[in-house]
């Protein structure tokens, strides 16, 4: 399949020309905008569409979708803003729909613990409004401003992805909009239904190149009794990988695992104003009954000393545990700040949890190899962990050791039989790898999105690699 609107000519001019009669000061085309609308954090280069449209509704973004459709001009989604494999570039110019005007909470079914919202909601504004509920969602990418709209694109998970599981499994239905423009609706509010084909799963992850999403309905928990957290430092990685993979196999209810290594530590203990031991540490957060907590607390704490802990201080008072996540979510902007004029290039991957400590001690060796500063961190209890190599993007040489740092992260999570991404998603950056994970299914991806998208108009240029 092309990359490009693949059925006839594409007529940019008079899509816009349209769109700009139709939306008047929601339609615009000055270059900052445009730009900002292609904001990547990744070492991809800003590719901005032809113009951003600002959607109020459902209705506005199938007339979009129509128009685009007539004149096979390509449709980027926008959320907030903050993937990170340039999922919102535009390669080949196009639209980009701004969903931060589609910024409403439809409904809150408390008593069936769901709620429908907007795709331009953000999680922190979702969170607040249930708070005096008791209620909250608990998948936490670690941007509060992320929408939920772009956390179901790119099938978004996060620290309390080992307790609540990601995007994937908290999703219960989307309205989208479809490249013909025709509307659907995946699924009705049921937790569970056997009646054909699961579309919610196929449109979660699916990064906007199948369908436009512009509501979805979520499932929601109820704010826990206690919660506690603890940092855990040990004399190595090992020891903390083992720890989490011995916790997980008993059993234990942890609510997050993060794992942190001696770099970054050393660098939250600077930017953040933490009092650290400069060793690799787990994050770790405890969530249940008074009792029950506390119980946990008490074997993790066992395991880890087994495994080479040197230490298990709590975090019981919330302004402290609040500190310390908000500390590891700024991560990525305090290892920024760590590294002037250098830019991170933030990877994950993902291996079944019996490989993590194998997985991770071998990256370690590899950053080391490559002469670069890369800090690691990573939701552990899945699997999943990053890492941000600082490059001097005016140096060809760091920018080559990243890509083959990056690649060797990719190529041995594949061959471990994980996956070249947990939670980033695919955009532009993990293209390349999706042959070596997938092999003969890609076939059967294409043939998905020729049937749904046979123009190729929506977000083209993602996920799936050249023929």
């Amino acid at each position: 399949m092309s990359e490009t609107p693949s059925s006839g000519t594409s007529d940019v001019a008079t899509a816009l020309a349209i769109l700009r009669q139709r939306f008047g000061e929601r339609f615009q085309t000055g270059e900052a905008v445009r730009r900002q609308h292609a904001h990547t954090l990744t070492w991809l280069p800003n590719q901005p569409p032809d113009a951003v449209v600002w959607p109020d509704n459902t209705e506005e973004v199938q007339e979009v979708v129509r128009i685009a459709g007539t004149h096979r001009v390509p449709i980027i989604p926008f959320g907030a803003g903050t993937s990170l494999e340039g999922h919102l570039n535009a390669p080949r110019g196009g639209i980009s729909l701004d969903f931060s005007r589609m910024n409403r909470i439809l409904a809150v079914n408390d008593r069936d613990l769901d709620a429908t919202v907007e795709a331009g909601v953000s999680r922190k504004q979702l969170n607040d409004h249930l708070r005096d509920m008791g209620l909250f969602f608990p998948v936490d990418p670690g941007a509060e401003e992320a929408t939920i709209g772009g956390m179901s694109a790119t099938r978004a998970s996060g620290t309390t992805a080992v307790r609540y599981g990601t995007m994937r499994e908290n999703v219960l239905n989307v309205t989208a909009v479809m490249a013909d423009g025709s509307v659907i609706r995946t699924a009705r509010r049921a937790r569970k239904s056997s009646a054909g084909y699961d579309l919610t799963k196929l449109l979660v992850g699916s990064e906007g190149t199948l369908g436009i999403m512009t509501e979805v309905t979520v499932k929601l928990y109820g704010i826990p009794e206690s919660i506690l957290s603890a940092v855990c430092p040990f004399e190595s990685v090992e020891g903390a990988c083992n720890s989490v993979i011995m916790a997980i196999q008993l059993g234990l209810g942890l609510a997050r695992m993060e794992l942190i290594d001696e770099a970054t530590v050393r660098i939250l203990n600077e930017q953040a104003k933490l009092n650290l031991p400069v060793k690799p540490m787990l994050f770790l957060e405890f969530h249940g009954t008074e009792a029950g907590t506390r119980d946990q607390v008490r074997i993790f704490e066992e395991i880890a000393r087994g495994e080479g802990a040197i230490g298990f201080d709590w975090a019981e008072k919330e302004e402290d545990r609040r500190r310390l996540w908000k500390a590891r979510h700024e991560s990525y902007w305090s290892v920024k700040t760590a590294h002037p004029g250098r830019e991170a290039i933030a990877t994950d991957v993902c291996v079944p949890i019996s490989r993590l400590a194998e997985c991770v001690a071998e990256t370690l060796d590899d950053i080391r190899a490559s002469g670069l500063s890369a800090p690691i961190v990573g939701h552990v209890g899945d699997g999943n962990f990053h890492t941000m190599p600082m490059v001097d993007m005016s140096n060809p040489k760091e920018i080559a050791a990243a890509e083959v740092l990056i690649e060797k992260m990719a190529k041995r999570a594949i061959a471990m039989d994980g996956t070249c991404t947990g939670e980033h998603g695919v955009g532009q950056g993990k293209i390349k790898y999706l042959k070596a994970e997938h092999g003969p299914a890609l076939a059967a991806m294409r043939a998905v999105k020729q049937a749904l998208d046979p123009q190729n108009i929506l977000n083209p240029g993602k996920i799936l690699p050249t023929p």
